[in-house]
């Protein structure tokens, strides 16, 4: 069961940055429909998180598609108590052309939809971009 259970949540890791941001398909994505979402550039920060499935789509998806060119997915880590996984990845942005280095962590709930998302990621390559030349 616990290596089950570690498989589903390396393969929620791997499809989110391949079948969903890779391959711009929101629906790919196992969100549940109360998910949380907090990201740093997010209107208002981390500290304003995301609520609900609708509103992540709409408000954070809506420009991703035009935005992402590639990613690629590095490793994905699950927690000691089979709850969350936490995957690592580039993701190519087409304006202002950078690749973000995102580590992603997602809480998982038993039916394996993802409930709480937190990205992390340095923001300076968008919002000032040369910063790092």
């Amino acid at each position: 069961m616990e290596n089950n259970r570690k498989r589903l949540l390396h393969k929620i890791a791997k499809e989110y940055v391949i079948d969903g941001l890779g391959d711009k398909n929101f629906e790919a994505i196992p969100y549940d429909e109360n998910v949380t979402l907090r990201a740093p550039i997010n209107p208002g920060g981390a500290y304003n998180p995301i609520q609900g499935k609708e509103t992540l789509k709409s408000s954070w998806w809506a420009p991703l598609p035009d935005l992402v060119e590639k990613t690629v997915f590095l490793d994905s880590y699950v927690n000691e108590d089979l709850t969350a996984v936490t995957v690592e990845f580039y993701c190519d942005i087409i304006n202002p052309k950078c690749r973000l280095r995102i580590m992603d962590r997602f809480k998982v709930d038993d039916a394996g939809n993802i409930t709480d998302q937190e990205n992390f990621f340095d923001p300076r390559s968008i919002t000032n971009p040369g910063w790092d030349q």
